[in-house]
């Protein structure tokens, strides 16, 4: 029996593409990370797939971020 990851299974969802740079060696891990949750899960995903549940997770564990000491922004407001 595999390990549970911290992730879970992966929700569908609406999205919006964003693109970013990543170093290789984190790249790495994001595509190992994407086959022991193929183990872990059954169910094959993409490790571009686990970025944003990655990052949602770890912003809801900040608590830093959910005190948040900046005003939320409109969804499409762009900054300066």
């Amino acid at each position: 029996m595999a390990n549970k990851l911290r992730l879970g299974p992966v929700p569908k969802q609406q999205v919006v593409k964003l693109t970013i740079s990543l170093p290789v060696t984190l790249k790495n891990e994001l595509e190992r990370y994407a086959l022991l949750h193929e183990q872990a899960y059954g169910e094959h995903v993409d490790a571009v797939i686990l970025v944003p549940h990655m990052l949602e997770a770890f912003m809801a564990r900040d608590r830093g971020f959910r005190k948040g000491a900046a005003p939320q922004r409109p969804p499409n407001e762009k900054t300066t």
